[in-house]
């Protein structure tokens, strides 16, 4: 595994960038692994992913990220879980470690979009731009159902913004957000809401 380092707003973001299926497969497992807190195999996971639509849409978004011999049905299955559960999320999107989708439908992110490791999307949320950038969202974050974020915003790692609510600035690291437009509020990041963080490798806590 590769690791590509970003930095915006004062804070370096550390991305895992796959190489090769064995990358994939590590990938998966990070992302099932949030489900449960239990370490599978892939060909486990696979036989999850039947009842599991977050589990089976993982699987089909990692492998299309290596052009290897899988990446021409890789594609079909991403196309497939765009038309029937509204999953709206090109193959080049950078996402770290442990994602985390929940009810997994009407889910919208631009491929410019880069996504921590550990983070959780709720259902009918938009990461969306009008520029040439979108969003940055950092590490152990959580977005409840029906969020909007707008533009090239960063949301810090260990921050929590409340559902229906409208990004449009850049969100602290350790705060909750809610409302329209989407501000402060005087309660602290939701930690207990990720649950079962994939462990990140030394190299990207280095």
């Amino acid at each position: 595994m590769q690791f590509e380092k970003i930095e915006a707003d004062g804070e370096v973001f550390v991305l895992p960038i796959p190489k090769n299926y064995r990358d994939c497969f590590e990938l998966i497992r990070s992302d099932y692994y949030r489900h449960g807190g239990r370490h599978k195999s892939v060909f486990r996971i696979w036989i999850n992913s039947w009842s599991r639509i977050a589990m089976g849409f993982s699987i089909w978004f990692r492998l299309s990220q290596h052009h290897g011999w899988l990446y021409p049905l890789s594609r079909i299955m991403l196309r497939r879980y765009k038309h029937l559960y509204n999953l709206f999320v090109p193959k080049d999107t950078r996402i770290g470690y442990g994602l985390y989708i929940q009810h997994c439908c009407g889910l919208v992110i631009n491929k410019r979009a880069i996504i921590g490791n550990n983070v959780n999307i709720g259902q009918f949320t938009t990461i969306g731009t009008n520029v040439e950038r979108a969003a940055i969202i950092g590490n152990n974050v959580y977005l409840g159902a029906n969020v909007n974020i707008i533009d090239d915003v960063v949301l810090h790692s260990n921050c929590t913004v409340g559902t229906g609510a409208v990004v449009t600035h850049n969100v602290a690291p350790n705060t909750c957000v809610v409302g329209i437009p989407a501000k402060p509020i005087a309660v602290p990041h939701h930690a207990e809401f990720i649950r079962h963080p994939w462990p990140l490798p030394k190299e990207m806590l280095q």
